[in-house]
């Protein structure tokens, strides 16, 4: 969509691929009453069905089914004194055919669901385990599909914004202007980032919306000064990415007065992938959320050795999956498997650090905070390794 950094922009198209896939229009999540769920025998295999985009037309969804597969396999192997019996069924990735799926596997007997990847197909998956009480792990990262029996894996735009909002605030960079895209992402992205400066007892000193496209962002430049002037801000929020307007903002503020060197720059998503992005002069000093970087090395390379490949990064939600359902069925209880269970308090230990799921079905992350200095990424607070600890 923008005429700046094509390069970077087509290096960035693969991880779209794999991320922004998850955020599509939703319907409301299926109620089924809170902390419900199916019996089961810790002592015998427990299925799992895994919900995958396999028979798609899409190249794209089959490269994300097959690592969703192998790293829900290699978890699989991973767990001690647990069985788990995975069942994987293919949804094409559309959501008539994800429904199908999770009410074959329920019929079949599964006792949970994990996957399926896009918010449609994910909640069209809990309409039909619902009448069933079967939950739902989707490894979808929107927030609008949660709730009832369905919980969402992806990291969420609150986690990270409550993250840096955080994090801001002790580093005095407490008066934030937010800026944001018009679409859905980018005002999903403006409430949660508007949601944690309340929380964290930030300001907010501005909100500045763009329409996505390359005159919108050339338009809010003005707009986005103002605002950080009127409002005496010395941070800048922004919900861009770096396949789409976060090159152009990084040329433009800069040269509109407004410096990174004075005002903090801080953003929603990542912006370090791809690797060309560091290079921006715009973007040095600037702040971003990720997941724990050692134990992301450690399950990359983990994957890497078996299956000969670098995983995507939503392979690990696949990973998280198993490695909740597996240590929540070791304490051998039969009601392991239920929303009471699902969002005890302590949290998992998963591909990328620590999680916890929530009652309303969104979930929790432990991440790190790194700046980009000298065109390197560098971690300034690391990932917290418990919950309630320092970054939560």
């Amino acid at each position: 969509m923008f005429a700046v950094l094509s390069p970077i922009r087509k290096s960035a198209a693969r991880l779209l691929a794999l991320t922004s896939v998850l955020w599509l229009a939703a319907c409301q999540p299926v109620a089924v009453g809170g902390g419900g769920g199916p019996r089961i025998n810790p002592t015998a295999p427990v299925p799992v069905a895994l919900l995958v985009p396999h028979g798609s037309s899409s190249s794209g969804d089959t490269f994300l089914a097959t690592a969703l597969e192998n790293a829900a396999r290699m978890g699989v192997s991973d767990l001690d004194g647990v069985r788990i019996d995975l069942r994987v069924y293919p949804t094409a990735g559309n959501a008539a055919q994800a429904q199908q799926a999770a009410s074959k596997a329920v019929a079949e007997g599964a006792k949970i669901i994990l996957g399926p990847v896009f918010a449609e197909a994910a909640n069209a998956a809990g309409v039909a385990a619902a009448p069933r009480g079967v939950n739902v792990l989707a490894f979808s990262n929107n927030p609008t599909i949660a709730g009832g029996n369905v919980y969402i894996l992806g990291q969420t735009f609150d986690t990270t914004a409550n993250r840096l909002t955080a994090f801001a605030r002790r580093q005095g960079k407490a008066r934030i202007v937010v800026l944001h895209s018009d679409n859905v992402a980018g005002q999903l992205g403006r409430a949660a980032i508007e949601r944690a400066i309340a929380a964290q007892g930030a300001t907010l000193a501005g909100t500045v919306a763009y329409e996505f496209s390359q005159q919108g962002v050339v338009n809010a430049i003005p707009r986005v000064k103002s605002a950080a002037t009127t409002g005496q801000a010395n941070a800048v929020f922004m919900t861009a990415n770096t396949a789409g307007a976060l090159p152009l903002f990084a040329q433009m503020l800069p040269e509109a007065g407004l410096s990174p060197a004075s005002t903090q720059y801080i953003g929603l998503t990542r912006w370090d992938i791809p690797p060309q992005t560091l290079e921006l002069p715009g973007v040095q000093g600037g702040w971003f959320a990720l997941p724990d970087p050692g134990k992301t090395q450690a399950f990359s390379s983990h994957y890497q050795a078996r299956f000969g490949e670098t995983p995507p990064p939503i392979a690990g939600l696949a990973y998280d999956g198993i490695a909740a359902i597996g240590a929540l069925v070791k304490a051998g209880k039969a009601d392991a498997l239920t929303g009471a269970a699902l969002t005890q308090g302590a949290g998992f230990q998963g591909a990328t650090g620590i999680f916890r799921l929530r009652p309303d079905g969104t979930n929790q992350r432990g991440l790190a905070v790194a700046q980009i200095r000298d065109r390197q990424v560098v971690v300034v607070d690391p990932a917290p390794s418990s919950f309630g600890g320092a970054g939560f």
